[in-house]
């Protein structure tokens, strides 16, 4: 597949969400990046600012089958996965698979679930597959996660250890629209949801060619070094406890890949580096409790280190 190809396809996906996701483009940018490289998407926020409304018009501009589990206290591992019931007409067990087996799977409020089901994803989300009973099977291709929690109820909720932070791609907000996006989105609802007229625009088989021809973009080894420098740089500052790790610079790579054939380049360029830094460093680093106390966010800080870092020179 060539790259005008992926920007073409790539926009329609983007223009087509962007229906119902009104005013956010860049932020809707990102999460077709993200599914680009494969990856799995963490969105982190207030109530009701359209987080699973975002996630289900996703599957529907794929023509994907969406799924979605509501992360409770009590929500078991067996309940994602899905578990072996005895049919008794056939006199033996069979599967019946959980709501893990989609290819859009919202994780709405996955905080909110014990450590013990939260890690029910993680082998989902590395590997593609599920193994109950002793027995291994595939998700569906492609297969993407899209979990949500909210940043300001946090009684009851088990925060997300590194490791489960860690196998996200990357990390958005939607915030607030603004005051014009908000009245469109008033005039947009009044007497149907907009969701209703997202169609499929890319289907499935094409997503996958497109998620193989993204890894195939040109990174020139001043890029690769550039962005080592930037994973190093994190890793040195005074205002992080713990910087990202060797994965956050793999998947910093490939979002810029990812960036540059949406731009309809097929070689990867510094901005395309820094378009991506914080949505996929964000959640890698650990800020010190001071940053916080002085009102300072942990992108701004990988602003400032996107800054410090010497950048290559255009190659192309």
């Amino acid at each position: 597949m060539i790259i005008s190809e992926i920007a073409s396809n790539a926009q329609s996906i983007i223009d087509e969400v962007e229906q119902v996701i009104v005013g956010k483009r860049a932020t809707v940018r990102k999460a077709v990046i993200t599914l680009l490289c494969n990856g799995h998407l963490l969105i982190e926020d207030i109530p009701g600012v359209g987080k699973t409304t975002l996630a289900k018009s996703l599957a529907k501009s794929i023509g994907g089958e969406f799924k979605r589990i509501q992360f409770t206290p009590d929500l078991l591992p067996s309940d994602i996965t899905g578990s072996s019931i005895f049919n008794q007409k056939q006199s033996e067990f069979e599967f019946r698979p959980g709501p893990i087996f989609g290819n859009v799977v919202l994780a709405d409020e996955i905080n909110r679930a014990t450590p013990k089901t939260q890690s029910a994803l993680l082998e989902a989300m590395e590997e593609g597959q599920t193994t109950t009973d002793g027995e291994t099977r595939q998700l569906p291709i492609p297969f993407f996660v899209i979990a949500t929690q909210n940043s300001v109820d946090m009684t009851g909720t088990y925060p997300l250890p590194e490791a489960q932070l860690d196998r996200f791609f990357g990390r958005i907000s939607l915030g607030y629209p603004d005051r014009s996006s908000e009245t469109a989105i008033l005039a947009q609802q009044q007497v149907a949801h907009p969701i209703e007229l997202v169609n499929s625009v890319v289907p499935l088989s094409v997503l996958t060619e497109m998620q193989a021809a993204v890894r195939d973009v040109f990174v020139h080894e001043s890029l690769k070094e550039y962005i080592v420098d930037v994973i190093r740089a994190t890793r040195e500052s005074n205002q992080f406890l713990i910087g990202a790790s060797p994965r956050g610079s793999l998947y910093l790579m490939r979002a810029a890949q990812a960036n540059a054939a949406i731009n309809g380049h097929d070689f990867v360029r510094p901005d395309d580096v820094k378009a991506m830094a914080s949505c996929v460093l964000a959640h890698r680093v650990m800020p010190r409790a001071e940053l916080r106390a002085k009102g300072q966010t942990t992108e701004e800080v990988i602003d400032r280190i996107l800054e410090s870092v010497q950048t290559p020179l255009p190659v192309g």
